[in-house]
Formats: C-alpha cells, sequence, structure tokens
C-alpha cells in the first residue's frame, strides 16, 4: 500500500477512532491530541512494518496508550485513568449497531454550542479537513476559526454522546458541507477527494436509516447521490477540470442517478419540499437531461427561485443567475449577479468573478470577461479551478 493510500486509510479511521475514545473516557480534547498522536506514529510504522491486521484496534490502542502517559503526570487521577486505560478494547467496540462515528456527530452537534461551532467542529473531528479548509468554507479568517472550534472543544468536554431531534438540522448542514468539501476541494492539486463525498454519502444513509421518512433528510442523501453521479466525468486523464456542459453525460453512473430520482420523487409526494429537497430536484433534472442545451432550464429557475426565498445566500443566487441568463439572457442574469456586489459574505470569492466572467461570455463581451476570469483564478486555492480559469482567458 502506497503512502497515499495509508493516509487516505488513516483519514478514514481516525473519526471512528476519536469517537470510541471518547466514549470510554471523556475529554474531547485530550482525546483528540491523543488521536493525532497515534495517527503520526502510524504514518511512520505501517509504510515499514505493514498495516496491522486490525488498523482500528492498533490506533486505539496507541492513543491510549498516549492518554495513560499524560494522566500518570496527575497524582490524584493516576490509579483511576490507568485502571480504564489498560483495560482490553471489546471485539465489539469499534462495531456497535450504531455507528461511533454518526455519535460523534451528534456530540459535535450539542446543543449548547452555536450552529457554526458546530459546523466546525464536526468537520475537523469526523470530516478531517484542516481548520484553513474549514475557513475558507465559512468564509471566515483562519485564526477566527481555529479560536471557534477551540472554544467549541472546551465547551462539550466530558458531556458524553446524548443525541436528539432538534440536533438534525445542524447535523445535514455539516453532512452537506462535508460532502461539498470533497466533492469540490477548496484547495490542493486535487479537485475531489472521494473519501470525504464517500464518507458523507455513508453518514447519510446511516442517518436515514435512524430517523427514517424525514423529507430534508431523504433530500440530502438524493442531493449528494445525483451529484456524485457526474464525478468520474468532472476531470481529464490529466486531472484537468472538465465543466459540466463538457462532460461525457454516458459515463455519469446510472446507478446512483436512478436510486437519486426515486428518492426525490417519493420524498416530494409525502414531504413539503426544503431546501436541501429544492437542490436534489434541481440536480436530478441536469442529470436526466441529455445534454445542457436540452436541460429544462425553466424549471430549474422556477426552482432556484423557491431556493432563494426559502433559505436566500449568495451562493443560491450565483446559480439563480445562471439560471435566469439561459432562460432569460446574459444580461438578465448579470443584472442579477449585480445583486451581490456589495454583499460581504461573497465580496472577493472567486465564485462571484467566475460566474460573472461566464456570463459576459455568454453576452460576447469577451475581453471584460478574461479579465473576471483573471481575477477569479488569482483568488481560488483549487489548483484544478485555477488551471480551468486561466484558460478560459485565452480562449
Amino acid at each position: 500500500m502506497t503512502q497515499r493510500e495509508i493516509e487516505e486509510l488513516l483519514r478514514g479511521l481516525a473519526p471512528r477512532v476519536l469517537a470510541t475514545l471518547v466514549r470510554r473516557h471523556g475529554q474531547f480534547d485530550a482525546c483528540e491530541d491523543a488521536v493525532q498522536e497515534a495517527l503520526l506514529a502510524a504514518s511512520v510504522q505501517w509504510p515499514e512494518q505493514g498495516i496491522p491486521a486490525e488498523p482500528a484496534g492498533w490506533l486505539v490502542t496507541v492513543a491510549g496508550r498516549r492518554l495513560t502517559d499524560q494522566w500518570r503526570s496527575e497524582a490524584a487521577r493516576r490509579q483511576r485513568e490507568l485502571a480504564v486505560s489498560v483495560e482490553p478494547v471489546p471485539d465489539d467496540d469499534l462495531n456497535r449497531h450504531v455507528d461511533d462515528t454518526l455519535k460523534l456527530l451528534f456530540l459535535c452537534c450539542h446543543p449548547e454550542l452555536s450552529a457554526p461551532s458546530q459546523v466546525a467542529l464536526t468537520l475537523r473531528a469526523v470530516g478531517g479537513l484542516t481548520t484553513a479548509e474549514i475557513a475558507n468554507a465559512f468564509f471566515v479568517p483562519e485564526a477566527t476559526l481555529a479560536q471557534r472550534i477551540s472554544r467549541a472543544k472546551q465547551k462539550i468536554k466530558d458531556k458524553g454522546f446524548p443525541d436528539g431531534p432538534e440536533r438534525l438540522p445542524a447535523v445535514l448542514h455539516v453532512l452537506y458541507l462535508i460532502f461539498n468539501e470533497g466533492y469540490s476541494t477548496t484547495s490542493g492539486p486535487d479537485l475531489q477527494r472521494v473519501a470525504l463525498t464517500e464518507e458523507a454519502i455513508r453518514l447519510t444513509r446511516e442517518v436515514c436509516r435512524i430517523v427514517p421518512g424525514d423529507g430534508e433528510l431523504t433530500g440530502l442523501l438524493a442531493l449528494m447521490l445525483l451529484t456524485d453521479a457526474r464525478r468520474a466525468t468532472r476531470t481529464s486523464p490529466d486531472g484537468a477540470l472538465v465543466p459540466l456542459e463538457e462532460q461525457d453525460r454516458g459515463r455519469w453512473d446510472q446507478g446512483r442517478i436512478r436510486e437519486g430520482v426515486t428518492l426525490v420523487t417519493e420524498a416530494l409526494a409525502r414531504s413539503e419540499p426544503g431546501p436541501y429537497l429544492l437542490q436534489a430536484a434541481i440536480a436530478a433534472i441536469h442529470d436526466e437531461a441529455p445534454s445542457t442545451e436540452e436541460t429544462d432550464w425553466r424549471q430549474i429557475l422556477v426552482l432556484y427561485k423557491l431556493l432563494d426565498r426559502m433559505a436566500p445566500n449568495p451562493m443560491v443566487t450565483l446559480n439563480r443567475a445562471i439560471a435566469t441568463a439561459m432562460v432569460h439572457g446574459p444580461r438578465a442574469g448579470l443584472d442579477l449577479l449585480a445583486s451581490l456586489d456589495e454583499d460581504k459574505r461573497v465580496a472577493g470569492h472567486y465564485r462571484l468573478d467566475a460566474v460573472r466572467a461566464h456570463l459576459l461570455d455568454l453576452a460576447g463581451e469577451h475581453e471584460q470577461a478574461r479579465e473576471h476570469y483573471r481575477r477569479a483564478a488569482k483568488r481560488t486555492f483549487s489548483i484544478p479551478e485555477r488551471d480551468y480559469l486561466l484558460r478560459k482567458t485565452s480562449g
């Protein structure tokens, strides 16, 4: 197994190991530090010595020893903590009926935390994202995000694993962001991180099993499946980004499309549409269309208008501007885009320049389009996206 494959394995195991330690010992912050040390030890030893037969158990054991070493210096707690930490790991300790990773997910969405802190902590602990990646997703400075995560970990210290229906919206938002980071990675040489998208889908399926019949939850799972169905065609063999209109639709994952469309249809029949279900319906229209030209853009525009009223945010408006341009012409899309120029949440974000450049190209204003493509390329941290935007400047 290559070093990169080992790193992907460790990324997938980390949430399970952390969840196991927190359940057994409490003290979220100390457990997270111990897990990070165990991961570092594994990344050094496994390439040379081979992967253990039970890699998760190995990590739990090593991390547990790190906790023991830390607690041994605290004389008043030494005997109690040592007795707990040397207990053998039960055979089913990492494979309980209710996934420990899911329990960790609900723990991170503790009701005493603010919604942004719930999302940030979960992306860090369960999704394995770096602080910089999460800060980019939140449009906040990295230092601010680091402080938010630190305060959140302190607040839930020794809280255990309570869960409740009031946390479901926060959990869905977290899963949505984890999937998005995997599908369109905010920084680095790769356009997508498959391990994150697959983990988001897996966890969402698990939540669906525990909370059956929820329309928004079903919509989120459908949205993930319908979006991920295009994964294989989003990059060329050399890793270059391929936009939606140039993708080979014959290579889209038809199994995921069928499952996603079925979920959307069933959820719309029994539930009032919410933001995730509306986005899933939009994704279904894209996936079922034979080509960009034959896409039902009028229906997509109607859905985006509903979504913009129900859950207004700049990214929805960006997508609505594209749909508006496809129905009413690029100038109408540009007029809608102008409403975001004073929005601090998106000012300076590369997507605003990229969409404006695309619409200017459609309007025949190619020199202005190239200027905005250049601006967008300077503002993105994703190498495939930057290269694609730079290619557009010479088109």
